[in-house]
């Protein structure tokens, strides 16, 4: 049997094989484990057509070991083609990619009231009254009926269950206007009375300025309640609105704007704090600074093993873990960005330290320094200026994060966003969609000019 038979012969029988007694031992593993991977993959998802890959593969792997028998192999491109075809047809199976699902009208639903941004409104005077109702009832509820300024807004019953009907009146409002009538609970979360708790319950108060109607006590009213059987004191709001003339920030407008400010002081307080701590930790975690003796070297290796895994665990869920600990809100975002970005600035920063120049240092160990005075001399001076660069850029993606992170509660911007998307309050979404946009954008312009003049 002549050698290109038997070289044939073995890679039939095992892919990669006759690659390896020819020499080429990466060329051939690489065969043999690209070959067993998608084999593997094609069994598991047991799709017939598939099957087409491997066998490619395999006779690829036939031609290539008798071509390089005779001196020359043959492009990977092929069995790479073969591969990522198989794998781009599985994933698009493990996705279930099917646009036939795809709902037009919902999205137009979506979509429409998304190109008018609620952030700007005409000047109005506004005209609102309230009345405290219990939820759930207890042994013996407070009469649930106010009054304020000639205004009278009154509920029957004094209490009631989620889901049980209640007749709320108001007296004393303006005649012949629009008045607006929805619930809040008891940490400020206005809740829609309208169609399905989706849309605002909208009604017209008669000539002497009075509003009756029934409304049900929001599914949603509890959500929040640590005890649901805890009777807590709700708020039935009617407000009616004047205009005057001009233009002012609408009520989602101001929200937006206190939450990208929220979302920024988490950014720029969590990058801050973060710096503190880095920076020492960055010298512990550098093993140019380390290696001196075995002390220092074991200091190490603990110090990057727990940067790794703080950079190995994302934000989002080290803010769930401190909205448990301080509760929700910006504090809890704040710490679960610093704690993260004391893990990725540490590592970043103690790499700059592995790649400065030798030299300066070894010129002062040579003069007999200790290792405070090695830092001081020899790495500061050359740290500066990519250190500036990297928190800059830092504080970059912590903006970002902060969006993301309120979605859990940490506060900020994208807990605003998460409150409106649960009440389908597409306007508020798409003014925060902007707000984003334009934070990110202009973050993004003065770190590059920051980073230009400084690095």
């Amino acid at each position: 049997m002549s050698r290109d038979a038997k070289i044939a012969l073995v890679s039939i029988v095992i892919p990669g094989l006759g690659q390896i007694l020819l020499g080429a031992t990466a060329r051939g593993v690489g065969i043999l484990v690209g070959f067993l991977a998608m084999l593997a993959t094609t069994v598991w998802y047991g799709q017939p057509l598939w099957y087409l890959s491997p066998i490619l593969i395999w006779l690829w792997n036939i031609w290539d070991a008798v071509s390089l028998a005779g001196g020359r192999g043959r492009s990977v491109l092929l069995p790479l083609f073969f591969g990522l075809a198989a794998a781009y047809s599985i994933g698009w199976q493990v996705v279930e990619i099917d646009f036939s699902r795809a709902n037009l009208d919902r999205a137009i639903a979506i979509l429409r009231p998304m190109t008018r941004p609620d952030f700007i409104q005409p000047r109005r005077e506004v005209n609102q009254m309230w009345v405290a109702v219990e939820v759930p009832c207890s042994s013996q509820p407070p009469a649930a009926r106010r009054e304020d300024a000639g205004r009278t807004a009154m509920v029957i019953p004094d209490c009631g269950r989620v889901g049980e009907t209640l007749i709320v009146s108001v007296t004393g409002m303006w005649p012949n206007a629009e008045t607006q009538v929805y619930w809040q609970n008891p940490i400020g979360n206005m809740l829609m009375l309208g169609e399905g708790e989706i849309t605002m319950l909208k009604l017209t108060s008669d000539e002497n300025g009075s509003v009756t109607t029934t409304i049900g006590v929001p599914t949603t009213a509890l959500v929040a309640a640590p005890d649901p059987t805890l009777p807590q004191f709700h708020r039935v709001y009617f407000e009616q609105y004047r205009p005057l003339g001009g233009f002012e920030l609408s009520f989602i407008g101001n929200e937006v704007l206190k939450g990208a400010l929220a979302t920024v002081s988490m950014a720029f307080l969590a990058t801050g704090l973060a710096v503190l701590f880095a920076v020492p930790v960055s010298f512990l975690a550098a093993r140019n600074l380390m290696s001196g003796n075995p002390v220092t070297y074991a200091i190490y290796l603990v110090v990057r093993t727990l940067l790794n895994i703080l950079r190995s665990i994302e934000s989002l869920i080290i803010a769930i873990v401190f909205v448990v600990i301080v509760g929700l809100g910006p504090f809890a975002g704040m710490l679960a960005l610093a704690l993260h970005s004391i893990a990725a600035l540490g590592k970043l920063y103690s790499e700059v330290i592995e790649g400065i120049e030798p030299g300066p240092i070894e010129a002062v160990r040579a003069t007999g320094a200790n290792w405070l005075q090695v830092v001081r001399y020899a790495v500061i001076p050359q740290i500066i200026p990519p250190f500036t660069a990297f928190t800059i850029y830092r504080w970059d993606i912590n903006v970002r994060s902060a969006t993301v992170i309120g979605l859990v509660g940490g506060g900020g911007i994208g807990f605003l966003l998460i409150e409106l998307i649960r009440v389908n309050n597409m306007r508020g979404v798409s003014a925060v969609f902007i707000a984003i946009a334009v934070i990110v954008i202009a973050l993004d312009y003065v770190s590059a000019k920051v980073r230009e003049r400084l690095v």
